[in-house]
């Protein structure tokens, strides 16, 4: 099959899991959480969980673990904790736990970061993979970030994304 008919053969419902993985943001103050929730559903998924947890790793595997666990859930994608800061520890929390790594997602992102907001794009850590089969994106906290990434990357993918991934 050409990528064409692998898109078309593609889910176009798709129901997701959405952290928000922040020391300093609460449920008023979140913004990245509920645009990426506003955006899935808006493009006809669903969100069948959402969480705001801290920098804490034993919180994270455990938000993620529960998530997984919904059969229906095809797909993660949480926010925050990808900076370079201590307390930034969703990629060393998250990566060991990857069947498999989707390098181009992080190359993509930072290649249409570059074009936002210059060399400050190296300092993003955003991360994709798979695990058991569900899809695993683990994008910046920053609001311009989360849009970018979920109406340029994301969005336009998911289908293809979640089928690829559980076949």
């Amino acid at each position: 099959m050409a990528y064409d008919e692998h898109k078309q053969a593609s889910p176009s419902c798709i129901t997701a899991g959405v952290l928000v993985i922040s020391d300093s943001r609460t449920t008023v103050s979140d913004e990245s959480g509920k645009l990426i929730c506003r955006l899935l559903e808006e493009n006809g998924h669903k969100v069948a969980g959402f969480k705001l947890l801290k920098n804490d790793a034993s919180d994270i595997q455990e938000a993620f673990s529960s998530l997984l666990s919904i059969p229906e859930v095809k797909i993660i994608i949480a926010s925050g904790g990808t900076g370079l800061s201590k307390r930034d520890i969703t990629v060393e929390t998250m990566m060991p736990l990857l069947d498999k790594k989707l390098d181009g997602f992080g190359e993509l992102f930072r290649t249409l970061s570059y074009q936002e907001i210059g060399t400050g794009c190296i300092m993003s850590r955003a991360l994709a993979g798979t695990i058991d089969s569900k899809v695993i994106i683990c994008l910046p906290g920053s609001l311009k970030a989360v849009k970018l990434a979920m109406e340029q990357i994301i969005l336009p993918e998911i289908g293809h994304l979640v089928r690829e991934a559980s076949r």
